[in-house]
Parts: structure tokens; C-alpha cells; sequence
């Protein structure tokens, strides 16, 4: 049964259990429908489809997702969200994350916007 987040941090709570458990449907359900992410490449990904492109392999090797909130900055119904993640699996790394999330209509947190490798590059 998928939980929804009732914070910022909680989406990335949700984030890391999904991926450990390889639930597809789950992690991609942590995102708004329309989110982007600026993947390694430079490359925007645009809605769940292509998100699903970028995280299935990770999904697929239930990725060990290891994260610490640097700081959530809130301004309303948007949270700016500054994470530390490391990665364990076939494509280890460490990345600090600009992500941005919106409560949505029912008070629950999704994430509209990630951009994890711009810092550190």
C-alpha cells in the first residue's frame, strides 16, 4: 500500500523505501505528473514516462538510497529542498540534490522538480 508524504522529508523517506522495496508504481507516485528532472546528461525530463526512464534501472536493482536533508526552506505550498544522497548499487554515487516539492490539494507533498547534479559540478 502506497503512503503518501506529509512533509518535504517525508517524500524522500517514501523515495528511499520505494526504491528499496522495487516498487515502480510507488517511487514514481512521490512525483507530481508534470515534475522535471534535470538528469546527468543536462538532459530535461519531463512527466512520469520519461522519470520512469531514468529511475527503472534503479528501481530494478531495489538501489540503496541513503540521503540527509541539508535544509528545507518552506514559502507556502512550495518546499526548496537542499539532499545529500548516496547511492549504493551497479552506479554508485554521491550527489547534493536541488529539489523542489508542492503540498498538494489534499495537504500531501510531492516533488515538482529535481535537479540533482548541478551542485559539485
Amino acid at each position: 500500500m502506497k503512503v503518501h508524504a506529509n512533509s518535504p522529508a517525508d517524500i524522500c523517506r517514501l523515495f528511499q523505501q520505494y526504491m528499496r522495496e522495487g516498487d515502480l508504481d510507488a517511487v514514481l507516485s512521490v512525483y507530481e505528473s508534470d515534475a522535471v528532472f534535470l538528469n546527468r546528461d543536462r538532459t530535461l525530463r519531463r512527466g512520469l514516462r520519461e522519470l520512469e526512464e531514468e529511475l527503472a534501472p534503479f528501481v530494478a536493482e531495489k538501489a540503496t538510497f541513503d540521503y540527509t536533508i541539508k535544509e528545507i526552506i518552506e514559502a507556502g505550498d512550495i518546499a526548496l529542498m537542499h539532499t545529500l544522497w548516496r547511492v549504493s548499487g551497479s552506479r554508485p554515487l554521491s550527489v547534493y540534490a536541488l529539489e523542489v516539492a508542492r503540498r498538494q490539494p489534499d495537504g500531501t507533498w510531492r516533488w515538482l522538480i529535481g535537479d540533482p547534479f548541478t551542485v559539485g559540478r
